[in-house]
């Protein structure tokens, strides 16, 4: 089995990136690039490698989704190259999301999907956050209030009001993601914002909506009317 080095110029990865641009590229070749060297086996190129990666997770949809311990199941992949691989997924999921700044508004639920979606869609366990707003529905700050087990996350009022009273907002967005992937307010996730909307109440904040991002599609509680 040959090594990169020993392939014609123009076959090498990097050099037809350079020449005819990453598009030209596929999956297993940009995959490569980033590993740069296979297993310490002179056997194997990081060609091999990407195609095991590729083979063993699917798409690199999965493999960005993956674990440190699950990646380093395969031959060839340490911490650092297990790290690499997390780092330029977590990136490509930053680029994805929908720039989002201080001073924005929002309009409707589809805006908040649109920037959460990349970022929660592949998490395995549920992330809870708020967006805090002003008097005028602009944003804040966002604040990530909790990170729970794969199927719930641990969301207690004070934890949630306290930064909108730290920062004097005047309303707040509910967003979680549901790792199933599918969407659907459970018991739980409606039990719960009734209980943020009351706290709310008493504490004069407006809690707009919570939206539940789930893999392509969401619920904007507000949207089917489930606000109180």
């Amino acid at each position: 089995m040959f090594r990169i080095k020993d392939w014609p110029v123009a076959d090498r990865p990097r050099e037809k990136l350079l020449r005819a641009g990453p598009a030209a590229l596929g999956d297993t070749e940009l995959l490569a690039l980033i590993l740069r060297t296979g297993h310490s086996s002179p056997r194997t190129s990081a060609l091999d490698l990407a195609r095991q990666l590729l083979a063993r997770f699917g798409s690199l949809r999965v493999l960005a989704a993956a674990t440190v311990v699950e990646l380093c199941t395969v031959p060839g992949i340490g911490p650092a190259k297990a790290a690499e691989l997390l780092a330029v997924g977590e990136l490509a999921r930053r680029l994805a999301a929908t720039p989002l700044h201080p001073g924005e508004r929002f309009t409707t639920s589809g805006e908040v999907f649109a920037h959460f979606h990349e970022r929660l869609r592949d998490h395995r366990k549920e992330v809870f956050l708020t967006l805090l707003l002003d008097s005028k529905n602009r944003l804040l700050r966002e604040v990530r209030v909790s990170e729970g087990s794969l199927n719930a996350s641990i969301v207690h009022p004070r934890e949630v009001f306290a930064p909108v009273v730290r920062e004097s907002a005047a309303a707040v967005l509910l967003v979680h993601n549901h790792p199933s992937g599918d969407p659907t307010p459970s018991r739980e996730d409606l039990e719960l914002t009734g209980r943020l909307r009351e706290a709310g109440e008493l504490m004069g904040v407006r809690v707009l909506d919570h939206v539940i991002i789930g893999r392509g599609c969401y619920v904007s509680l507000a949207d089917r009317g489930l606000m109180g």
